[in-house]
């Protein structure tokens, strides 16, 4: 690209020699010098106006967003805690020491974390896809979500829950081996994926991304646009998202219920039925909110959603009370336990996809809105959040087991389980992403 003085060259050469010929007198010449450089000045200033297309810098000049890298490490943290605790939750049926505000952490974490993780993993796709051709951005995804996944089932979840098989056994079995229960799980099963089985179904959207890049880019580029007009409207953003989860998750929760899941064979690929169309919905809200550049689209820094995280988060904690109050009802008597009416899965469905929106809303305002502010616990999570994620079913597992039999209660069987997990767990991503190509991995 020429410099802003090389195209403006010609014609001031031509004024110069102009006011030379015509002004004869030493002060008609200073005013023409004068005035030619005033007029350079001003015609720089105009053409470094001309700022470039946010969604192109951002594609071409691609950054992190540290607030985004916070709520998906806030997620992971969630995650961790959400396994940690689900073993002394009446819930769960797992220890025999269980507390009831277990419970309700359960509960909140499972009614938006994971739809939240599938949106905030969309936002990235678009600025990957104008960056790469979709072949080279398959190849990518492939790498740091197909290999971290089968790394996971064939390695780290059968460690994971190898004290399971010395703890459960069948009578007669003395071969305890640990390559013979690897060769169990894979052969008869159970074979579990543990939290892996969002890498799975990640990598399978982001296909159907590319596919459709390669084959209608113009349908992503019109939802993108769409979504954008919606930028000084955030009321009626909510309102359009809530109405889009109602959607996607109510009609399948009244078909296949809450607790189903599709699991192919004994293979580890399941996923919840009833929240397929939750997980893609989001995903793609996700992929066309990252449409237009995220520093300057419906989530930027300064824009009327992040400004409104109050309201959000205020409509997350209703919609939880409501969550509560129809838990509630489900178990005092009020309705049959075994067989709730219709009435009661709808104002479920109802409610949860309110709650799922209004956090998935909150939680990228709210560290978008604090984004200059220090989280020291995150900010030192994050290079290592993935790496927790993939690894943190091993600690998890074996210190349960380790605590399950002495009678500690049950808040101490938790904190030991939770800090373990979550300190080896971090300590092992460390010491493996000192590997170069661990490190481009995870």
């Amino acid at each position: 690209m020429r410099d802003a003085d090389a195209l403006l060259a010609e014609p001031f050469l031509k004024f110069n020699l102009m006011v030379k010929v015509g002004c004869r007198s030493k002060t008609s010449a200073r005013i023409s010098l004068l005035f030619s450089g005033q007029l350079r000045i001003w015609l720089r200033r105009e053409m470094m106006l001309q700022k470039p297309d946010a969604r192109d810098q951002a594609v071409a000049t691609p950054v992190r967003i540290v607030a985004l890298d916070r709520a998906r490490s806030v997620i992971t943290l969630l995650v961790v805690l959400h396994h940690s605790v689900i073993n002394y939750t009446y819930f769960g049926h797992g220890d025999s020491m269980r507390w009831l505000g277990f419970d309700l952490v359960v509960l909140f974490n499972d009614s938006f974390f994971m739809a939240c993780m599938f949106f905030i993993s969309g936002l990235f796709v678009r600025g990957s896809l104008a960056r790469r051709r979709p072949a080279d951005f398959l190849g990518r995804r492939a790498w740091r979500l197909g290999v971290p996944f089968l790394v996971s089932i064939f390695v780290v979840m059968p460690i994971a829950y190898y004290p399971t098989f010395l703890r459960y056994h069948l009578p007669g079995i003395t071969d305890l081996n640990f390559l013979h229960f690897w060769w169990h799980t894979l052969t008869i099963g159970p074979w579990p994926s543990g939290s892996a089985w969002f890498l799975w179904v990640l990598l399978a959207l982001d296909a159907i991304a590319a596919l459709l890049w390669a084959g209608a880019p113009r349908v992503i580029e019109a939802f993108g646009q769409l979504i954008h007009t919606l930028c000084d409207r955030p009321m009626t953003a909510f309102v359009a998202f809530l109405v889009f989860s109602i959607i996607i998750y109510l009609p399948m929760r009244l078909i296949f219920g809450d607790s189903s899941w599709l699991v192919p064979g004994h293979y580890p690929l399941p996923i919840q039925t009833s929240r397929i169309l939750l997980y893609a919905g989001y995903f793609f809200a996700g992929v066309g909110v990252g449409e237009i550049s995220l520093r300057a689209g419906i989530l930027a820094e300064n824009g009327m959603l992040v400004k409104r995280w109050t309201v959000w988060l205020a409509i997350a904690i209703a919609s939880y009370g409501a969550i509560l109050l129809l838990v509630y009802t489900h178990h005092s008597g009020l309705v049959d336990f075994n067989s709730p009416p219709l009435w009661w899965h709808t104002a479920y469905g109802l409610v949860f996809a309110m709650f799922s929106a209004a956090m998935t809303f909150t939680v990228p305002a709210v560290f978008l809105r604090f984004e200059r502010s220090s989280f020291g616990l995150l900010d030192a999570m994050r290079p290592s959040a993935y790496g927790i994620y993939l690894l943190h079913f091993i600690p998890l597992i074996w210190l349960q087991y380790a605590v399950y039999d002495p009678a500690f209660p049950a808040f101490a069987k938790f904190a030991i389980v939770f800090t373990g997990t979550l300190s080896i767990s971090w300590a092992l991503t460390v010491l493996l992403r000192k590997m170069s190509t661990v490190a481009r991995m995870i």
